[in-house]
């Protein structure tokens, strides 16, 4: 079933939308929570949760593309139970991934509001808008959606080590067009 169709489900609000939204976008949403909770078991949780959220969402948002929009969904739900669990001392995965990223963005606490980071965000898109096709997609898979970069390897059809220097490369070259926009580090 087409985006926009399902969307108009939603909009109707027959229960359908739900069964079609799984049936399309499960196994997506699925992954983006796995990659950054480890677990199945809360991974299913996050994608029943984004069914949850999604039905409160549309109405009265109509999303053009919903993979992009239940992505966003899932992955927001899944750090958020990454956070829980970890103040809870029970451990967690996406730290190292995160921590990457800590030498070409701001420290914690020097971004002061929402507008700010806002704008940070609205940076780190131009900045990856500039990028090959193929180094902003191994950034996006390792950042966004977690991935491991053996995954990535295989998915761009490229050795691991190349992989990790693209990404040495891209967070050098964002750290440098983070700095020249003013973004304090």
């Amino acid at each position: 079933m087409e985006d926009h169709a399902i969307v108009e489900l939603y909009f109707a609000r027959n229960e359908n939308a739900i069964a079609e939204t799984a049936k399309k976008f499960g196994a997506y949403c699925r992954t983006i929570a796995y990659n950054i909770l480890a677990s199945r078991r809360d991974a299913e949780e996050c994608e029943n949760d984004t069914w949850l959220a999604a039905w409160n969402s549309i109405p009265p948002n109509r999303p053009g593309r919903l993979a992009p929009y239940l992505g966003r969904i899932t992955r927001n739900l899944a750090l958020d139970r990454h956070d829980h669990d970890t103040a809870q001392k029970r451990g967690g995965t996406l730290g190292g991934v995160l921590l990457e990223l800590d030498e070409c963005l701001p420290a914690p606490g020097t971004v002061a509001d929402h507008a700010e980071a806002a704008e940070t965000a609205r940076q780190i898109s131009a900045f990856l808008r500039t990028l090959p096709e193929e180094t902003r997609g191994i950034f996006l898979r390792r950042y966004w959606y977690c991935d491991a970069t053996a995954d990535i390897a295989k998915r761009y059809h490229v050795s691991e080590s190349k992989v990790r220097v693209t990404l040495h490369r891209v967070r050098g070259k964002l750290k440098h067009y983070l700095e020249q926009e003013g973004v304090c580090l």
